[in-house]
């Protein structure tokens, strides 16, 4: 596929921060709209270059410190609006068609907003963004997660906003932030609630902490999702050695898990609850190797478990700090991990397959979107056999 072909290509994402998302160009308007001066670059070609830095830095103080500036700007009601739209007309032109973009309520009340303003105030910044997207050719159809910061207190407040609004966009829940120290089973009273009002949820785990995380997601909170889940790799072996020294033995050879036996992997209890159960991992190579949870896209564990048959989805995580977009992923997954159109195509069927969206909503989109958005770019498009 060319470049141009994968922007056209129907593309669905699961996992997109709000927050890490924005223009760079909007950052410095909004900045200096609501008299913000802390910006680490006054230009926005160079303040992109300083996000993307951060990110790579390896630090991670530094790579959370590009999330203050941009929820500095995003405590009003116009700048809320403002990224909202802009967020689903960059998808849309990207080829998403489906898109579930997360954010936290909770951190966009510093200057008077209440939870409900902030809600609102995104929610008619997506319709205005598909609005505008339809008009330009680009239809699409975006709706929210909810988002509460597992080391707050908050999150059974965010989970009854999900039930209020679930009917005016808000499709889930999520919970997000550092892993180590702050299990999920933290927020037991909100996912409890939730499942009681038959309410969808993903859950950040696996990502920067390893199995009991994930298990906890799973067993403990009833997860319908897993955000990256790509710690998963520790509950599997390949010829009777752990992944993690496996992979450290043939990092040098990029086709490793592109070329490795199906037969030689064994999968754990865990690993292969999650694949029997098609719970879908909400996988994001880019922002992966940022985090060191991923050697290198080559290497990262999305191709193994894909060819394992998995429910692997693929995501962009923070397009703004991994200088990234649904098509620049799996243009990096082609031409480093030997991915194919039929990945991409299937990929975005589980995706779609996994959103919290009705049924028949999630299989109009794929019988009337998604497949044909496929075959009508070539033959190499049709699945095998």
């Amino acid at each position: 596929m060319t470049p141009d072909e994968v922007r056209q290509a129907p593309k669905v994402l699961l996992h997109d921060h709000l927050d890490g998302g924005l223009r760079p160009a909007t950052v410095v308007e909004l900045a200096t709209e609501v008299g913000y001066r802390d910006l680490p670059v006054g230009d926005a070609e160079g303040l992109g270059r300083w996000f993307r830095d951060s990110a790579d830095s390896g630090s991670l103080p530094r790579y959370l410190e590009t999330f203050d500036h941009t929820i500095a700007v995003m405590q009003t009601v116009n700048g809320l609006f403002r990224v909202a739209s802009e967020c689903v007309q960059d998808l849309a032109s990207d080829g998403v068609v489906y898109a579930e973009s997360r954010y936290a309520p909770e951190q966009h009340l510093v200057d008077g907003l209440t939870l409900e303003d902030v809600v609102e105030a995104v929610n008619a910044g997506f319709r205005d963004g598909e609005a505008k997207a339809s008009r330009a050719g680009h239809p699409i159809r975006v709706t929210a997660l909810l988002t509460a910061m597992r080391h707050a207190a908050k999150s059974t407040e965010i989970a009854q906003l999900v039930v209020r609004y679930r009917d005016e966009g808000v499709s889930g829940f999520d919970i997000a932030g550092a892993e180590a120290g702050f299990p999920p089973t933290r927020h037991l009273d909100a996912f409890e609630y939730l499942r009681r009002e038959n309410a969808h949820f993903t859950i950040h785990a696996g990502e920067a902490f390893g199995l009991p995380s994930i298990w906890e997601a799973i067993q403990w909170c009833g997860a319908d999702r897993l955000g990256h889940g790509v710690r998963i790799v520790d509950d599997i072996t390949i010829d009777g050695q752990a992944f993690a020294p496996w992979l450290e033995e043939h990092r040098d050879d990029p086709r490793a898990l592109e070329q490795v036996e199906l037969e030689r992997v064994s999968l754990g209890r865990l690993a292969a609850y999650v694949r029997d159960m098609r719970i879908p991992l909400e996988m994001c190579p880019s922002s992966n190797l940022q985090t060191s949870a991923a050697l290198s896209i080559a290497l990262h564990p999305i191709t193994l478990l894909g060819r394992l048959r998995f429910r692997v989805t693929l995501n962009t995580d923070n397009r703004l700090m991994s200088g990234t977009t649904m098509s620049n992923e799996a243009m990096l997954l082609m031409d480093q991990a030997g991915w194919t159109a039929e990945n991409l195509r299937w990929v975005t069927i589980n995706a779609m397959k996994s959103a919290f969206l009705p049924f028949d909503e999630r299989l109009a989109l794929i019988d009337d979107v998604i497949k044909p958005g496929y075959a009508v770019l070539g033959e190499w498009a049709q699945p095998a056999g």
